[in-house]
């Protein structure tokens, strides 16, 4: 299923408050929503805590309209601060969290402002106790810009956890509605993943939840683990999220979730992670820019239930796209970065080819939905055009529960990958004649190596609607690679939905590669 607005339509639409294309815009509609400190008894400092109250205090917000957030407590000129301003805003190293106390992990609050006016409350449970974490201005540097009053108790926007003992490297961030990121070590910030992600693209308008308040448990330095607790609440939904940090080669959050449901939805998102893709060889927009190619994710790695290995790379499109990839009890998913090499970007400061991949692996049974993939007409890199998430088939009836478990890799590659050549390279451009497009796709790795298996591949190309011609293979045995050319003929049509996969006496030895072409 796919379907297709115009640039004019998606801008009505995202000025109806769909917001879809970057982090600012997520932050500044949370604003919208309104922010203040918030109170559950049960939770606050000095009580005993339990996982458990945390659903409790989700629960109850469930059964009551959504309580209006404000964010009127910030001092004069804070909310409109510059970026560069706000960003010299930080608290100094000796005030983190747990800091000096060699716990493996430290944590530092982050101050309000910017497109970050929300307050959050942070809390630490310590020796089974909840510990407030209070503002105090006298353990930031402010920069350039003017301190707030002595009195002020403007809480927080999210927090910035390190990790590490000898070497500490930033290895996580909570800040603005339910967006984080984590990274694997040697790797830059690049992708993002949201809590929950709700009616995204549609015209109606997204409605976007925000975290009310952490709760963080002291590490213990034995576990190599940190476990955060999150209250998050929106207009039609409510939910207790507990997410377990563990940082290393291969960066793993757990992410456990309930939801409340206020009010019916039908469009919900779990597993969403956004991200950046602007231009390359396989998109046909080009910036007038010094660089070849400008994107922090490539494409969206697939395993189906049935258990078939997918791959369906990036695009920068003319007018909004939306894909849906049917499936029952996916077996993971996510946005990947696939190239490597430097030298394919020509970026020494973004450095797009250390930036990570992340990987969704459902812990249980999902049932029926679709993975959904949103590519956004982008022309700016601040945008994170690119959202992916699982859509559920089952919408979610009024006073409803429901739980979702599911496991994030923050990696070079998805952990586990069978034994499949894999599209490391891809280019397209004018056919042989009239409206025909030329693809060249090159596959790496699998048995693409064995002069055996090499003369046996054949390639099963298909396009709906439209028709495929001049099919041609190029082994390379000796660098187990194999490149792939061909046509497509879409006919009177301007829409052609592209389907790739190598085999081998029947047998499947590469990926399975889609893609989209529009006219």
């Amino acid at each position: 299923m796919a379907k297709s607005l115009n640039r004019r339509q998606f801008l009505e639409a995202a000025a109806g408050g769909v917001a879809l294309a970057s982090l600012a815009a997520s932050a500044s509609a949370q604003t919208q929503t309104g922010a203040a400190a918030f109170n559950i008894p049960s939770l606050a400092d000095g009580q005993r805590f339990d996982p458990s109250l945390v659903v409790d205090a989700a629960r109850m917000l469930a059964q009551k309209p959504l309580i209006p957030l404000t964010a009127t407590d910030l001092p004069e000129g804070y909310a409109t601060l510059p970026f560069d301003q706000y960003s010299g805003i930080r608290m100094q190293p000796a005030a983190a969290i747990w800091a000096g106390e060699n716990r493996g992990f430290t944590v530092e609050p982050l101050h309000r402002g910017y497109v970050f006016a929300n307050p959050v409350s942070l809390f630490t449970v310590e020796d089974d106790m909840v510990r407030r974490v209070a503002f105090d201005r006298s353990k930031f540097d402010y920069g350039r810009v003017a301190p707030p009053p002595d009195n002020a108790d403007l809480q927080f926007s999210g927090m910035r956890i390190s990790a590490g003992l000898e070497r500490p490297f930033e290895v996580a961030s909570f800040q603005g509605a339910t967006f984080f990121r984590a990274l694997a070590r040697g790797q830059n910030f690049g992708a993002m993943a949201r809590a929950l992600i709700l009616r995204p693209g549609e015209q109606r308008g997204e409605e976007i939840p925000f975290f009310r308040a952490f709760w963080i448990e002291r590490p213990n330095p034995a576990t190599a683990a940190l476990v955060i607790h999150g209250l998050l609440d929106s207009e039609s939904v409510s939910g207790a999220v507990r997410m377990t940090l563990r940082p290393g080669d291969v960066t793993f959050m757990d992410v456990e979730m309930t939801l409340f449901a206020r009010q019916a939805l039908d469009h919900v998102g779990f597993g969403c992670a956004t991200g950046i893709f602007l231009s390359g060889p396989q998109s046909r927009r080009t910036f007038d820019d010094i660089r070849p190619a400008i994107y922090e994710v490539s494409g969206v790695q697939m395993q189906s239930g049935s258990g078939e290995w997918i791959y369906r790379p990036l695009n920068n499109p003319a007018n909004l796209q939306v894909s849906s990839f049917v499936d029952q009890n996916p077996k993971g998913f996510g946005l990947m970065q696939r190239e490597r090499d430097a030298a394919a970007f020509q970026d020494d400061d973004q450095r797009f080819e250390l930036r990570p991949s992340v990987w969704m692996e459902p812990l249980g049974e999902w049932g029926a939905g679709s993975i959904q993939l949103i590519e956004i007409p982008s022309d700016s890199e601040a945008n994170r055009n690119i959202i992916m998430y699982w859509r559920p088939k089952q919408p979610l009836a009024a006073g409803s529960e429901v739980s979702m478990s599911y496991r994030q890799a923050w990696c070079w590659q998805p952990p586990d990958r069978p034994d499949l050549a894999v599209v490391t390279r891809m280019r397209q451009g004018k056919g042989s004649q009239g409206r025909r497009r030329r693809f060249l796709l090159e596959f790496t790795g699998g048995k693409l190596g064995d002069a055996a298996t090499v003369a046996a591949i054949r390639a099963a190309v298909s396009t709906a609607p439209g028709s495929i011609q001049n099919i041609r293979l190029w082994p390379y045995p000796e660098r187990k690679q194999m490149r792939v050319g061909f046509e497509v003929d879409p006919g009177n049509d301007n829409l052609c939905e592209l389907r790739l996969v190598l085999q081998a006496g029947g047998q499947a030895v590469s990926e399975t590669w889609l893609d989209r072409w529009t006219w």
